[in-house]
């Protein structure tokens, strides 16, 4: 007897649980129950458990029988034909859903041709397996698995065509390439997802070998001819918003240039840009602190009495200008209402990105890396042919990641550029690599993919031959204008007096415990004297109790609030962090006394 239970609760008791668990998958693939609902025999607990809940990842399989597949190859003719549909082979018992409890109980073969009598189901396709993304990386089952993923994850991070309407949208952080391609060496998936309606990348030949050690550490090296010929060029967009707010007593926000009375007033230059109404014109260039859009609010803190007063109402200036390290060109501007029927302004700002040193980009593989150097094409190595990479490799990153799949595409898109055709590099079910090599040879190249090449500074043929083919490569949106980021004096905040944390807000740097090693070893270690003292301060002390003392700035004396100002008071250099420790040490009621030594 195994208990039965149906959507997590107790139902009752079954006598023969296998029986009962296959009779239930028949009548569910005749159609007489829900094909939502699985069933699943626990052998170790002598538990069947029911279930059709929402919530399940399921997934379609196959129904095989008796090492047949129920999907024959009359279903495939209805199918091209039109004839039948997908719900209609799940009625027909041809396809089921399965989810993880179900799928404990089954054999599935990969192949058709693995079938044996105890399998019980087949994959659809073994591309099944992995997500949308991961799918979309070619020669998959030539790649390790963890690439694999990262390779998936970095497609997302891709700059592409996002969408077709971006110039009318106002979208946060986007980034836009100029001249996107589809992959010479795609898969399946690119079909299926209609890749070619929003791609995210470009074909360019690669070239696998050190230069000088510009590549080393999965650096690449990049061609400077083939980005004044537009290769990885793209547009960085984000929008500006202001809307005029409703306050208490009848009092709003008014976008217009403010006047010079304001509470806040920046100053004239800062306001050059905008027009009449208080916004900007479009095709400004602007840089850090020009104001974008000019607002007005009313006074933060109005007391009953200062709603009479006349005087005491002075408006604050409220403008949104650009950030510290922001600029660009005003793209595009949008003048609408809010859900509350405020005035809304939106501004887009757009900035042109050329590739350059730190920029990041990757194959499909997960062999990403940032770029290392520009070179002029004169310094760049050719090939016999005349052929100038468009970016360098480093060949270390290929034997311990296992990424061979990263090599087959070299071969794969150079075959498919020389006979002007796409390459099926799809998971499991790809073109054959000795093929591609076959016919690599047969169009007068080696079939290996090396090739002679010479070295651009030298014109020497170099002695080695060099792997070299083209590839599908991705810029990604990790570019370093958006991370750029130093400082020396700035903002600070107002508890700690400590810099401010932030690219945004200017913010300072941190130098931690390690940090401060590596100066030492370097033998700088006086440096540590001006990095530690961001909030250096300089408070009196009572030589009698050892507790801060207070100095009166009308007098120009100290005097300690504990034992008068009859006694030495002397002024330590302290942070303000510890300043503020102590303060509270004496709120908990902690005496925290400061014993002072002579500094000679």
């Amino acid at each position: 007897m195994a208990e039965l239970f149906l959507n997590n609760k107790f139902k009752g008791e079954v006598d023969d649980p296998k029986r009962f668990v296959s009779s239930v998958i028949e009548e569910r693939r005749k159609g007489n129950i829900p094909l939502n609902v699985n069933v699943c025999y626990d052998e170790e607990s002598d538990t069947v458990y029911v279930d059709g809940t929402k919530g399940r990842v399921v997934r379609p399989l196959i129904v095989v029988k008796n090492g047949k597949p129920a999907l024959t190859d009359k279903h495939i003719q209805q199918l091209q034909k039109g004839e039948v549909v997908w719900d209609d082979l799940l009625k027909q018992g041809v396809i089921e859903y399965l989810d993880a409890a179900e799928e404990e109980n089954t054999l599935i073969a990969f192949f058709e041709d693995e079938l044996t009598p105890e399998h019980t189901h087949l994959e659809l396709h073994p591309i099944a397996l992995v997500g949308l993304t991961t799918a979309l990386v070619p020669y998959g089952n030539y790649c390790h698995s963890t690439k694999l993923a990262i390779g998936g994850k970095n497609q997302k991070q891709a700059i592409g065509f996002y969408a077709a309407n971006f110039s009318v949208r106002m979208d946060m952080d986007v980034n836009l390439l100029q001249t996107p391609q589809v992959p010479v060496v795609a898969t399946i998936m690119h079909e299926i997802s209609s890749y070619k309606e929003h791609p995210s990348g470009q074909n360019i030949v690669v070239a696998v070998m050190g230069y000088m050690g510009y590549n080393i550490e999965d650096a690449v090296v990049i061609n400077q001819g083939s980005i004044d010929r537009g290769f990885a060029r793209s547009t960085y967009f984000r929008p500006a918003v202001a809307e005029e707010l409703r306050y208490a007593g009848g009092l709003t926000d008014d976008i217009c240039i403010p006047d010079k009375d304001i509470k806040g007033y920046k100053s004239e230059v800062d306001y050059r840009y905008l027009e009449e109404e208080g916004i900007i014109y479009p095709e400004a260039r602007v840089g850090e602190g020009d104001v974008i859009i000019g607002k007005t609010s009313p006074p933060r803190f109005l007391s009953s009495m200062d709603e009479y007063n006349l005087a005491s109402n002075v408006r604050r200036e409220s403008s949104v200008a650009l950030k510290h390290g922001e600029e660009g060109i005003v793209d595009f501007i949008l003048i609408t209402e809010n859900g509350e029927g405020n005035k809304l302004v939106q501004v887009r700002l757009r900035d042109s990105r050329i590739p350059e040193i730190g920029d990041k980009f990757t194959s499909r593989h997960g062999q990403k890396g940032v770029v290392g150097a520009i070179l002029t094409q004169s310094d760049m190595p050719f090939t016999a042919s005349g052929i100038v990479p468009d970016l360098i490799f480093s060949p270390h990153g290929i034997p311990s990641r296992m990424t061979i799949s990263h090599l087959i595409e070299l071969v794969g898109a150079k075959l498919g550029a020389m006979a002007g055709r796409y390459i099926d590099g799809t998971t499991f079910a790809a073109e054959d690599e000795a093929d591609l090599r076959k016919e690599l040879n047969s169009l007068g190249f080696r079939e290996n993919g090396t090739e002679t090449m010479y070295n651009g500074q030298t014109g020497e043929q170099m002695q080695a031959k060099v792997f070299v083919g083209n590839m599908y490569y991705l810029k990604l949106k990790h570019m370093v204008a958006n991370k750029i980021h130093s400082r020396a004096r700035g903002p600070i905040q107002l508890l700690t007096r400590q810099p401010t944390e932030g690219r945004a807000k200017e913010g300072g740097l941190r130098l931690g415990e390690m940090e401060k090693d590596t100066f030492v070893a370097h033998g700088a270690s006086l440096l540590l004297k001006e990095r530690f003292d961001s909030d250096k301060t300089i408070v009196p002390v009572c030589e009698e109790c050892g507790i801060i003392a207070v100095y009166n700035e009308f007098k120009n004396k100290s005097y300690c609030p504990i034992c008068g100002d009859n006694v030495e008071i002397n002024n330590v250099e302290i942070s303000y962090a510890f300043k503020l420790m102590l303060d509270e040490f004496k709120s908990l009621g902690v005496y925290p006394k400061m014993v002072l030594e002579s500094k000679y």
